[in-house]
């Protein structure tokens, strides 16, 4: 099928792609649509209506992509011979492997969610990375855990990820050794956080010992 014969919803995906080949160039910019619908065939107002809110709405979907693809790699991991820190890993590595292609236009997206009429797209974008990672490796947490869990994963992945855009290694194994220095780091915390848990539940409670102090005939 011609792409004059596609409805703008149609092409949004195909304009997604032409424009990620103008990204490095001109940003997540109208400009980078307007040449995405030049290549795709179709007229700039057919591109406006595939994307009405513009070039950042692109972004959107480009990101909300890059989730979907993650996703769907994790999902042929055998995560059950796979401790948690393993899991995070593989993870975070699927998410770079995967956006390697195109790391131009994930440093100008970043430029792009830096801006302050964005900071709250850049915001919402990275939770959402992070909620797609622990519900792909099966998170079923509800709790304060649910969040945590949440806001720990979304600065591991920002910090690595900002390391990874100016890594020149070869395989890029110093980010890989900086994301296990980071996931190091986070454990130590938990285990530290548990063992707290632990000790405080074995501590001698002052209420009770108050209590029984005012009233030693009664058990605390």
């Amino acid at each position: 099928m011609a792409k004059a014969d596609l409805t703008p919803e149609e092409l949004r995906k195909p304009l997604l792609d032409a424009m990620l080949a103008h990204v490095p160039f001109d940003g997540w910019s109208d400009k980078a649509l307007k040449a995405a619908a030049e290549d795709a065939g179709v007229s700039a107002g057919i591109a406006e209506l595939a994307f009405p809110r513009g070039a950042i709405e692109a972004l959107e979907m480009h990101l909300a992509d890059a989730d979907a693809r993650m996703a769907a790699a994790i999902a042929e991991l055998d995560l059950p011979a796979m401790k948690i820190r393993d899991r995070v890993t593989a993870a975070i590595r699927i998410r770079l492997d995967q956006a390697e292609g195109h790391r131009e236009a994930v440093r100008r997206g970043l430029a792009t969610l830096a801006l302050p009429t964005h900071a709250g797209l850049g915001a919402k974008a990275l939770w959402n990375t992070a909620d797609t990672i622990w519900r792909s490796l099966g998170d079923t947490s509800t709790d304060h855990n649910w969040y945590t869990k949440r806001m720990t994963l979304s600065a591991v992945y920002s910090a690595v990820l900002l390391y990874w855009l100016s890594d020149e290694s070869e395989g890029y194994t110093d980010t890989h050794a900086f994301l296990d220095r980071r996931i190091e780091g986070v454990m130590k915390i938990e285990k530290a956080k548990w063992e707290f848990r632990k000790a405080k539940e074995n501590m001698p409670s002052i209420a009770r010992f108050l209590g029984r102090l005012r009233y030693p005939g009664r058990a605390a």
